[in-house]
């Protein structure tokens, strides 16, 4: 007898009278819903964790202003709080009464300002190569600066100084900073240098962040909700790279912060381990997926 195909579907949703483009695949279990880094980067960079979807529905959306979402020209729809509302949307037109959260970088940090708004039905969530607080990435990240090759480090201070934040020496050294902190695999996966083209000239992304990964002088720049971890009550997976650039010391204040959580290294990868330790990826996810759903141990 043949297996039943499993759905793959493809659609758009309303947002702000916006088009959002979203796909789910597979079927079965408690849906996971991926919430994309950035802001910006689309979906593309999370493509392996479809493999999931053996389990459960897989749920991947672009986020207004980038992908195969509409690209509205207003600054002004760039702000967490409009991002947060558009996860509920999503949310409830595609029926997610109950559903799985996993948030990559910019999307961790939207998965936890989600949280604290108590939404209904979230069985599970993962928190993967994020932070609690922006000003301690920034610090974080300033650390790895450091540890560059020393011509490196004086070219990146000179050029910041200056504000010339797009000439090519400047650029050439953040390329290094990405080799040895965003992803150390060579080349770079063919999803992930599509992900880093929507964030060419992406204007949520240097609204909100700012001109690349850690030189952050957007609107975001102050967040930090290190103070309200506890608030969050559901079954947490903190994920993190070894070599991350939101380092394994911005993972610690989460796991010490959110009540009952678990901490997971990935000690071959930097900013994607999905993409660096794929498979090991997928079974820890998984596990801690079913985990979720069988609740607390008696």
């Amino acid at each position: 007898m043949e297996e039943a195909s499993l759905r793959d579907e493809e659609g758009t949703v309303e947002v702000d009278g916006y088009r959002v483009w979203y796909r789910q695949v597979g079927s079965g279990e408690v849906p996971l819903l991926l919430l994309h880094g950035g802001p910006g980067a689309g979906h593309d960079y999370l493509e392996p964790l479809e493999a999931l979807s053996v389990d459960r529905t897989v749920v991947f959306y672009d986020q207004l202003g980038c992908g195969r979402s509409d690209k509205p020209d207003d600054r002004s729809l760039w702000r967490m709080e409009r991002f947060v509302a558009e996860v509920e949307t999503v949310r409830r037109t595609l029926g997610l009464e109950r559903v799985h959260l996993l948030g990559q970088s910019w999307g961790g940090w939207l998965a936890i300002e989600y949280m604290l708004t108590r939404p209904h039905g979230v069985v599970g969530l993962v928190l993967a190569s994020t932070s609690a607080s922006i000003p301690q990435f920034v610090d974080e990240a300033s650390r790895l600066k450091a540890k560059l090759p020393p011509e490196t480090y004086r070219t990146m201070q000179r050029y910041e100084a200056s504000g010339e934040l797009h000439h090519p020496e400047y650029e050439a050294a953040v390329l290094e900073f990405y080799k040895r902190y965003l992803c150390r695999l060579e080349p770079w996966p063919e999803p992930l240098l599509r992900s880093l083209e929507n964030l060419d000239g992406n204007v949520v992304y240097e609204t909100m962040n700012g001109p690349n990964e850690f030189y952050v002088i957007g609107n975001l720049k102050g967040w930090n909700r290190a103070d309200r971890l506890g608030e969050i009550g559901v079954p947490t997976l903190i994920t993190v790279g070894r070599y991350d650039e939101i380092t394994p010391t911005c993972a610690e204040t989460i796991y010490k912060g959110i009540p009952g959580s678990q901490l997971r290294v990935f000690e071959e990868s930097a900013h994607v381990a999905h993409l660096e330790e794929t498979d090991a990826y997928l079974r820890t996810v998984a596990n801690f997926l079913t985990q979720a759903e069988a609740g607390p141990s008696p």
